[in-house]
């Protein structure tokens, strides 16, 4: 199947083509099943992972990623493709690993949202609430607080508009501060990948 906005442009010396930086979860779909197939790095919450993962992919924390990039960046050789939930914590990753060297390095267009809207298959475990979920509840609940308490004590309307502010910012950055502080939570540490095991099984499967 053909997709004009994932469509190879520069031949790739050894054994296929040069795929762009940006891929939807269609072409991602037929390049795993090619010879030439990359490896999944899902840069997730290790809840979110057992959530729902492609089968296949290895989970590396955004946090773990960036605290171990060298050490990672020895160890994918080949083509990687970065997922997220959206494409927004696997676009700061491409940055992260981008630092370290050259390499082929992509990024899931829209990710899980956007594979399971294509049909991509998913291994699901139990169920946890997703991190851009959790951000809208512990900001909207901030938001609401403030609002309520303002009638009482007018300064905590600051507290509200702090709050706007940063969301406001974290669109202009494509980042979020509030949640790589909510993925340090023990509900979202469970699974935590052991790190050694992740590099070990990389190496293992180049």
């Amino acid at each position: 199947m053909t997709h004009p906005t994932n469509t190879p442009t520069t031949a790739q010396a050894g054994t296929g083509l040069r795929r762009p930086a940006a891929l939807d979860a269609h072409a991602v779909q037929d390049w795993l099943t090619a010879a030439d197939g990359p490896r999944l790095l899902d840069v997730r919450s290790p809840a979110e992972f057992t959530t729902a993962h492609i089968p296949g992919s290895y989970n590396v924390p955004l946090d773990l990623l960036r605290e171990h990039r060298d050490e990672l960046r020895t160890h994918l050789g080949d083509d990687v493709v970065l997922v997220c939930r959206s494409g927004a914590r696997a676009a700061q990753a491409e940055t992260v690993l981008a630092a370290t060297g050259p390499g082929n390095l992509h990024v899931l267009s829209g990710g899980i949202t956007a594979w399971e809207a294509a049909g991509g298959p998913l291994r699901r475990g139990a169920q946890t609430w997703e991190l851009e979920r959790q951000v809208r509840l512990v900001a909207g609940s901030i938001v609401l607080a403030g609002v309520l308490a303002s009638t009482v004590a007018p300064w905590a309307k600051w507290l509200s508009a702090g709050i706007g502010a940063g969301l406001a910012g974290a669109a202009l950055t494509n980042s979020c501060a509030m949640g790589m502080l909510l993925s340090k939570l023990p509900y979202n540490r469970r699974n935590t990948p052991d790190l050694a095991a992740v590099l070990r099984q990389l190496h293992e499967d180049r």
